[in-house]
């Protein structure tokens, strides 16, 4: 099945109770039993079944089936934002003394959450460009995981994911990828080498801007070496899967993040229409960011436009899709924000991946507790404008940008 029938006929979309074609939301708290030998044989993981949402629920089961099947994965693990998902998927492999591997350009909230890592003793060595040669060159005897953002937001830089995952590799260290911008619509991290895949599945998996959660997915294959990760060591007799049975049964279960079962039943339909929304607003991203880049003292960054250092993986590694995100330098913060005010289709919102577009001045927001370096390394400065891309015409975006942009010149 090619992208869009899995969506709607693969396995996850297959034997629900009472023969529904979507999931029931089980709204519950806790499941009864017949027997107390019945909950004793769950909680022992001696016989399927569920027994508390925060350690499971069949509804974020359905979901985290349906995302697993897309990206190719083994198995997945539901959260309640995109950064719960990240802590808990580093915490499950990174103890206090051990180092983390990152590209610069990461989200502000990512950057923040690292910054949080530093006082629990986990380190993160930053690479200026994330390729197979800084991975070996920055690999020490702590060196515990390589973290990449497949596409960096906002500053589009795109990670050779083979490269990176076979420098990775070589050390028996993991590569684990937050995929959040690019979705499995547009690449699939794992196919390409990647050992786990993130997502913040508040923004383009669930495309209605209606629901918080995170997801990790596991590729399954890593060859753990357990003297190595020691955390993992109790996992062994898992093999390849030690991870992911770290994770749901210790890890997300004590740290309690999981997923709220409404928020995963909004994400599961959002999903249904994935890859047309995901087509149509890459095709809007692109014919805005051209038409931008013609006008006069507007530095637009996109990474179909032949200008971009980027531009080549486009077609090499992104299915020749440029994503829903770009940027524009506005000359300074004054005009920055005078042309956001002067948008009529575009909201000024905070969030990435909704069929509307969104608009932001990432330096005041998003970057605000960054500093300066690490700002200017994720491509933010003063005058920068994010957009997010949305499903409406393209012709309407264009005007409007070209109107706001036009009706407040630099000035002089």
């Amino acid at each position: 099945m090619l992208f869009n029938t899995k969506l709607l006929h693969g396995k996850s979309t297959q034997g629900f109770e009472s023969g529904q074609i979507l999931p029931p939301i089980s709204q519950v708290s806790a499941f009864r039993y017949e027997s107390m030998e019945d909950l004793e044989k769950v909680f022992d993981h001696k016989k399927m079944g569920y027994a508390y949402t925060r350690i499971g629920n069949p509804t974020l089961g359905a979901f985290e089936q349906r995302i697993s099947e897309l990206e190719g994965g083994a198995g997945a693990v539901s959260c309640s934002s995109g950064m719960s998902a990240i802590s808990s998927a580093i915490l499950a492999i990174c103890e206090s003394g051990d180092e983390i591997i990152a590209g610069s350009g990461l989200y502000g909230g990512t950057i923040g959450l690292l910054h949080d890592f530093e006082k629990l003793g986990i380190h993160t060595v930053y690479a200026d460009e994330l390729n197979g040669g800084s991975v070996r060159s920055l690999i020490n005897e702590k060196t515990r995981l390589v973290f990449a953002e497949l596409i960096s937001n906002p500053s589009l830089k795109v990670v050779p994911v083979a490269e990176v995952a076979e420098a990775a590799h070589e050390a028996s260290i993991p590569l684990f990828v937050d995929s959040t911008t690019a979705t499995p619509f547009i690449a699939r991290p794992l196919l390409l080498g990647a050992d786990v895949v993130i997502h913040s599945t508040s923004k383009y998996l669930n495309g209605g801007g209606n629901s918080i959660g995170g997801i990790i997915v596991d590729g399954g294959k890593f060859k753990w070496d357990f003297s190595k990760h020691t955390s993992l060591a109790e996992y062994k007799k898992y093999g390849p899967m030690a991870f992911s049975v770290r994770l749901r049964t210790d890890i997300w279960e004590n740290l309690g993040g999981c997923m709220a079962p409404a928020n995963a039943f909004l994400s599961y339909i959002g999903t249904d229409t994935l890859g047309l929304r995901m087509e149509k607003i890459c095709d809007n991203a692109d014919k805005l960011a051209h038409a931008l880049n013609k006008i006069p003292g507007i530095e637009v960054n996109y990474l179909t436009l032949p200008q971009h250092p980027h531009h080549n993986c486009v077609d090499s590694q992104l299915g020749g899709y440029g994503g829903g995100i770009l940027s524009f330098r506005a000359g300074s913060k004054e005009r920055a924000f005078a042309i956001i005010n002067s948008l009529k289709y575009a909201y000024i919102a905070s969030n990435i991946g909704d069929i509307r577009t969104l608009v932001i001045h990432p330096a005041s927001t998003l970057y605000v507790q960054a500093s300066r370096e690490e700002t200017e390394a994720a491509g933010v400065y003063e005058d920068t404008i994010r957009v997010s891309v949305g499903i409406e015409d393209a012709e309407d975006l264009i005007d409007d940008f070209t109107q706001a942009i036009q009706n407040n010149p630099i000035s002089t």
